[in-house]
């Protein structure tokens, strides 16, 4: 089992910065896909930022590419989230993700092993 723990969040107004932390400790495989997911109410969760944490590729949704940067300490234990350029439409209820990297890559799509953290709350007003 892998313990996640988030900190970061908060509100900002457009055009702001905020950067999450999520730190996984426990039964973690070399190589895992780490990273981030959004919900919002009435919506289903979308994959935002994901690391693979043994190469390092990285993998974002549309909407955030140029904005948000994903990356990892060395210990490939924590990720990191580093959100520029806030826009009122990334107000979400952000969730840390990670699962293990067994064959192929990791996409931005949760697998069925995914083990979630708390979740952090995110506000961008305009």
């Amino acid at each position: 089992q892998v313990q996640l723990v988030e900190s970061g969040g908060g509100s900002v107004q457009a055009g702001g910065s905020l950067r999450l932390s999520c730190a996984a400790s426990g039964s973690t495989y070399r190589s895992n896909c780490m990273g981030w997911f959004r919900q919002t109410p009435g919506k289903e969760r979308e994959g935002v930022a994901i690391i693979s944490t043994y190469s390092g590729n990285t993998y974002y949704r549309d909407s955030v590419k140029g904005r948000f940067t994903i990356s990892r300490d060395n210990a490939k234990t924590t990720a990191y989230l580093q959100m520029n350029s806030l826009k009122p439409e990334d107000s979400a209820m952000y969730y840390c993700a990670v699962w293990p990297l067994l064959v192929g890559f990791c996409g931005l799509t949760p697998k069925p092993n995914t083990n979630w953290g708390q979740g952090t709350q995110v506000t961008v007003s305009s």
